[in-house]
C-alpha cells in the first residue's frame, strides 16, 4: 500500500514539474522579430555591459530576463533602458517592436538624429536628456497612440513639420531645451488631449494663438523668440512666458465676425462639462458681450452696405468724366472715384478699410493731400492688376547678358552641347578671360518667359546653397523672356558617363572611388534634407546628374532647381520611366524627402552593379534593375555575381556586402521604412572608415583609375 501511495506521489511530482515547466518555456519564447530588433539594438548601442543579460545572438529576451525588457507572452512591450551611459546608435530595427507601448531611452550619450524607423505603436517615447541631432522625425508624427513625448535636452533643430494632426490621444508634450526655430505648426490646434506642454529655450517665432484653445494646464514656453500677446485664454493656467518679445499694451481686438472665445470648455478631457464653481459667471457675462459685439458688427456691417452702394452710385454717375482727366488732372472727386476703382481691383484689403472708414464718417471726398494726385504721376494704363511682391536680384553671383553667354558658348552651338535635361540644355561656355563655366539654357515649357520675376527669386533660393558635394551657381541671365544659369565646370562629366560610356579618355571606377562618390552624394543630400531650412526635396537624383572633378569627387547638378520651378513635378513625371523613380511617386506624382531616398539607393546599385536603372535590351526579368536586384542584396554568393564585371573582382567582400545593406534600406518599397540621409551618411562613412583600417585591394587599384583626360571634355553630360 505504501509503495502504491508512493508511486502516486512520485506521478504527482513529476506532473506538476512538467506542467510547470513546459508553459514557463513557451511564455519566455519571444516573437523572432522582437528577438531579431534587441539584438541589432544591442549591437548598434556597441555591446555595452551594463546591459546586463543581452547578447548579440540572444533569442529569447523574455524568456531571458534581459535588462529592462518587460514582455506580455512572447511580445515585447517595454523597453526602458534610462541612465545607463549607453551611447552608439538605435539601429535600423526597432520599428519591427510593433507591441512595444513604452520606449525609455532618457538620460544617455545617444547622438546622431533620432531614427525615422521607430516603433509605430508607442504609447510614451522619452529621449530626453540625449545628444540627439537633426529634427523631429516624420515617423513620430504617426504614432496615433502615442500620450506623453519628451525629447527634451538633446541637439534637435530645425522647424517643426506641420503633422501632429494624427497625435488625438498626446497629453503631454516636451521640446525645451533644443535649438528649434520657426513659428509652431497650425496642426498644434489638434491635440485635442493635450494637458502640459513644454517649449521653452527654444528658438521658436511667431505668436502662440494656435495654442488658446488647447485644454492646456501647464504650459511653459519662456526664453523663445515669440511675439504678439498672450491669448486669454491662456492666462488661468499655470503659464510661464517670460524671456519672449511679446507686445505691450491690449490686445487688439479680434476681426469682426469671428465668436468670442468660450473659455469654459478649455477642458474637453473632463467630458465637456463645466465645473460648478465658474460655470454660473461666466455663462451670464458671455450672453451680453456676444449679443453687445452681434449688434456693434451688425451695425458696422449695415454701414459698410450703405457706404458701398453711396460710392458706387457716385462713380456711376461720374462715369462719364473719367475721359476728361486728362484734360483735368486735378478734378478731386473723380480723380479720387477712380483711384477707388483701381484699388477696389488691385486689394481686397484696400476695400474694406474704405467701408469702414467712409461708414464712420460719410465723407466721400478726398483729405488735401490726396486731392492734388493725378493719373499723370499715376498711370492709369501700366498699373498692374495684381500687386506683386518686389524680387531683389542676388548679389551673390554675376549677371550676365544674353550677349556674353552667346559669344561664349557659339551661339549656343550643337558643337557645345554638353546634354539635355528635364529642365533644359546645358552648354560649354568659353570666355575671354580662358575661365570655361556650364551654361543651362531652361526651356520656356518649364518657366514661361513671363515669369521672370520667379526666375530671380529662383536665382536667389539656389544661389544660397553652399556644400562642397552641391555644384556652385556662378551666374544667372534673365534678358528678352530668356532664363540661363552659370554652373561651375567640370571636365570629368558625370557618373553616367563613367558607368554607361565606355571610351578610351577613361577607365573604369575602382571600388574605393565608388564608395567615395556614394559617400559625396549622400552628403549633398543630407545637406539639402536635413540642414536647409525648409528642407529641400532635390526629387531629380540620377547618375547623370551626379559630376565629377578632377579628383573624382561628386557634384550634385540641379540641386533645389525642381523644387523652386512651379510645374517641376509635371515635367518630372512626363519624363519618368528612368527607372529612379520610387513607387509611391509613380503611384501619386507626390515627391518627399523618402522618395529621394529611393532615388539614391538605385544610383548606389548603378555604381554596384555598373547596370542602367533600367535596359530594354536585357532579358524581361533584368530590365529593372531594383526588381532584379533587391532579392539577391542578402545573399553573398548571389552578390559576387551581381558586382560590375569593370571591377575585376579587385574590391573588399565585407565592404561589398555592407554597401549592398545600404542599398536593401534606400530602396525598400515602404517610404517609412527608408532611411533619412544622415543614417544613410553614417553608414558610409562607418564603411569607409572600415576599409581604410583593413584595405584589402590589389596594388594596381590604387592607380586602376584615373580621370577622363582633357582631350575630350565636350562629350560630358550635363543633366
Amino acid at each position: 500500500m505504501v509503495e502504491n501511495w508512493r508511486s502516486v506521489f512520485v506521478l504527482v511530482l513529476l506532473t506538476v514539474y512538467i506542467l510547470g515547466w513546459k508553459p514557463s518555456c513557451i511564455n519566455g519564447a519571444t516573437d523572432p522579430s522582437d528577438a531579431n530588433a534587441l539584438r541589432v539594438l544591442y549591437t548598434s548601442l556597441n555591446s555595452p555591459g551594463q546591459l546586463i543579460g543581452w547578447t548579440a545572438n540572444g533569442d529569447d529576451p523574455c524568456g531571458q530576463s534581459w535588462k529592462g525588457v518587460t514582455c506580455s507572452g512572447q511580445r515585447v512591450t517595454e523597453l526602458k533602458l534610462s541612465n545607463l551611459g549607453l551611447s552608439g546608435t538605435l539601429g535600423y530595427a526597432l520599428t519591427s517592436l510593433t507591441a512595444l507601448t513604452n520606449l525609455d531611452l532618457s538620460i544617455n550619450n545617444l547622438g546622431g538624429d533620432i531614427p525615422y524607423n521607430l516603433p509605430p505603436n508607442l504609447e510614451r517615447l522619452n529621449f530626453a536628456n540625449n545628444r540627439f541631432t537633426g529634427n523631429v522625425q516624420y515617423s513620430i508624427y504617426q504614432m496615433t497612440p502615442l500620450k506623453y513625448l519628451n525629447i527634451a535636452h538633446n541637439q534637435l533643430q530645425g522647424q517643426l513639420n506641420d503633422m501632429f494632426g494624427k497625435l488625438p490621444s498626446l497629453t503631454t508634450l516636451d521640446l525645451s531645451f533644443n535649438t528649434l526655430t520657426g513659428d509652431l505648426p497650425e496642426s498644434f490646434s489638434s491635440l485635442s488631449s493635450i494637458t502640459s506642454m513644454y517649449l521653452q529655450n527654444n528658438q521658436f517665432t511667431g505668436t502662440i494663438n494656435v495654442l488658446a484653445n488647447l485644454p492646456l494646464e501647464n504650459l511653459n514656453v519662456g526664453n523663445n523668440r515669440f511675439t504678439g500677446w498672450v491669448p486669454e485664454q491662456l492666462k488661468n493656467i499655470n503659464l510661464q512666458k517670460d524671456g519672449n518679445s511679446w507686445s505691450s499694451g491690449p490686445a487688439p481686438p479680434p476681426p469682426p465676425g469671428t465668436p468670442p472665445a468660450n473659455r469654459n470648455t478649455r477642458k474637453p478631457k473632463s467630458g465637456g462639462d463645466n465645473s460648478p464653481s465658474d460655470s454660473g459667471g461666466s455663462k451670464k457675462s458671455g450672453i451680453g458681450g456676444g449679443g453687445i459685439a452681434g449688434i456693434i458688427i451688425s451695425i458696422i456691417v449695415v454701414g459698410a452696405v450703405i457706404a458701398f452702394f453711396l460710392v458706387k452710385r457716385r462713380s456711376r454717375k461720374s462715369s462719364s468724366d473719367i475721359e476728361k482727366l486728362d484734360s483735368q488732372p486735378f478734378a478731386p472727386l473723380a480723380s479720387k472715384e477712380v483711384q477707388a476703382e483701381m484699388k477696389s481691383v488691385q486689394t481686397s484689403s484696400t476695400i474694406n478699410t474704405k467701408k469702414f472708414d467712409t461708414s464712420a464718417s460719410i465723407n466721400l471726398r478726398p483729405p488735401p493731400s490726396d486731392r492734388h494726385k493725378s493719373l499723370d504721376e499715376e498711370d492709369f494704363s501700366n498699373k498692374p492688376i495684381v500687386v506683386k511682391k518686389a524680387v531683389i536680384a542676388p548679389t551673390n553671383v554675376t549677371t550676365y547678358s544674353i550677349a556674353d553667354l552667346q559669344m561664349a558658348t557659339g551661339s549656343f552651338s550643337i558643337e557645345n552641347l554638353l546634354g539635355e535635361g528635364t529642365f533644359g540644355r546645358v552648354y560649354r561656355a568659353q570666355f575671354d578671360d580662358g575661365k570655361v563655366l556650364a551654361v543651362k539654357k531652361i526651356d520656356s515649357s518649364a518657366l514661361p518667359s513671363e515669369l521672370s520675376d520667379d526666375f530671380i527669386e529662383i536665382v536667389s533660393n539656389i544661389s544660397q546653397l553652399n556644400h562642397p558635394n552641391v555644384m556652385e551657381l556662378v551666374g544667372y541671365c534673365s534678358e528678352y523672356g530668356q532664363h540661363l544659369l552659370v554652373y561651375e565646370y567640370h571636365k570629368n562629366g558625370s557618373l553616367h558617363d563613367f558607368l554607361h560610356l565606355s571610351d578610351e579618355y577613361n577607365k573604369p571606377l575602382i571600388w574605393n572611388s565608388r564608395v567615395k562618390i556614394a559617400l559625396g552624394t549622400a552628403r549633398a543630400l543630407e545637406y539639402l534634407h536635413e540642414v536647409c531650412s525648409p528642407s529641400i526635396i532635390d526629387k531629380n537624383i540620377k547618375s547623370a546628374n551626379i559630376l565629377l572633378d578632377a579628383e573624382l569627387n561628386p557634384h550634385l547638378s540641379d540641386s533645389g532647381l525642381a523644387s523652386f520651378i512651379p510645374n517641376a513635378d509635371q515635367l518630372l513625371n512626363n519624363n519618368a520611366g528612368s527607372g529612379y523613380s520610387a513607387p509611391e511617386v509613380a503611384m501619386s506624382g507626390q515627391y518627399t524627402l523618402k522618395s529621394d531616398v529611393y532615388s539614391f539607393g538605385v544610383v548606389m546599385l548603378e555604381l554596384l552593379t555598373g547596370r542602367k536603372p533600367f535596359d530594354s535590351s536585357r532579358p524581361r526579368t533584368e530590365q529593372s534593375l531594383v526588381r532584379w536586384a533587391t532579392p539577391q542584396l542578402h545573399d553573398i554568393d548571389a552578390l559576387a555575381k551581381m558586382v560590375d564585371p569593370a571591377l575585376k573582382g579587385l574590391y573588399p567582400v565585407k565592404s561589398l556586402s555592407r554597401f549592398a545593406d545600404v542599398i536593401a534600406l534606400c530602396v525598400q518599397p515602404e517610404p517609412e521604412f527608408r532611411p533619412p540621409m544622415s543614417e544613410v551618411v553614417q553608414a558610409l562613412v562607418r564603411l569607409v572608415q572600415r576599409a581604410n583600417m583593413s584595405k584589402r585591394t590589389v596594388g594596381s587599384d590604387q592607380g586602376g583609375s584615373t580621370p577622363r583626360g582633357d582631350n575630350n571634355p565636350d562629350t560630358n553630360d550635363y543633366m
